[in-house]
């Protein structure tokens, strides 16, 4: 049993291992290429650079219009992931409380609708909110995020609330509270860590997001993953900004994820446990 659990063990050690790495790499390929000169990126990608520089970084902060995407990426999110959390905790807590039919049928309509991608209704999608698309692009962007945002949301708040007891709700009931009241001021503070999952998922998601947005924005309003994409040319690829360009645009969301890690890892530990 020694010998079968120190196997155990460094199997998993060695697994883990690989995985880290195969994760990291991306990440190391993107900055080493970023700070290296054009024709050395041509002449091996995964060499380490002979010459460090940081003209890249310059190239592409102008080129992006780092501040504007910035600005525009920042509202989209914050927007989104802050409206995603209030529809989806309520909706949560209200499918979780009620026990009828009613309830469990929509409850499994938002997970059955987790499974079509965005792709499969991308054209019928943007042929009938075309107008609203011309009219307002941030908040039509923005309102297609929390449609397609809620079903996992709310998915992920459902399953944190159904373990919550209900003497909580019935104790506030009797001291006058009104199931808004006690929803926002005793549910809602208990579920910190599953909201701080909630908010990581959706804003990675919402922050790299590529498709939606080009279909929405103009070039006025682009994210930073799309003024990634002015690196590429029809002949000609500037890898080296491009690449500078992707660290530049990874880098706040990094610092988002690292503020809320604790809570997101609380938040799927808890959520096990229970």
């Amino acid at each position: 049993m020694n010998f079968r659990a120190r196997l155990g063990k460094r199997l998993t050690f060695g697994v883990g291992i690989t995985l880290a790495f195969a994760y990291v790499f991306p990440f190391f390929l993107v900055f080493v290429n970023s700070i290296k000169l054009k024709y050395d990126i041509l002449a091996n990608p995964l060499a380490i650079p002979t010459k460090i520089t940081l003209d890249n970084f310059e190239q592409a902060f102008t080129k992006m219009n780092y501040f504007r995407a910035l600005t525009n990426s920042l509202i989209i999110t914050v927007f989104s992931v802050s409206l995603l959390i209030v529809f989806s905790s309520m909706l949560a807590y209200y499918l979780a409380r009620t026990k009828n039919k009613t309830s469990k049928y929509i409850f499994l309509i938002l997970v059955a609708s987790m499974i079509v991608p965005f792709q499969a209704l991308m054209i019928p999608f943007m042929a009938r909110f075309a107008p609203l698309v011309s009219y307002n692009n941030h908040g039509a962007l923005i309102f297609f995020y929390i449609g397609f945002g809620t079903a996992l949301s709310t998915f992920l708040y459902h399953g944190f609330i159904s373990t919550i007891p209900t003497e909580i709700d019935e104790a506030a009931s009797i001291d006058g509270a009104s199931d808004m009241v006690a929803f926002w001021r005793i549910i809602f503070p208990m579920m910190r860590p599953i909201t701080a999952t909630v908010a990581i998922i959706n804003a990675l998601w919402i922050w790299n997001d590529f498709l939606l947005p080009r279909l929405v924005l103009d070039e006025a309003s682009q994210t930073l993953p799309l003024s990634t994409y002015l690196f590429y040319g029809t002949y000609t690829v500037e890898y080296g900004q491009a690449m500078a360009g992707l660290a530049l645009a990874v880098i706040p969301i990094i610092i988002f994820y690292l503020i809320l890690q604790k809570q997101f890892i609380s938040g799927i530990s808890q959520g096990a446990v229970k």
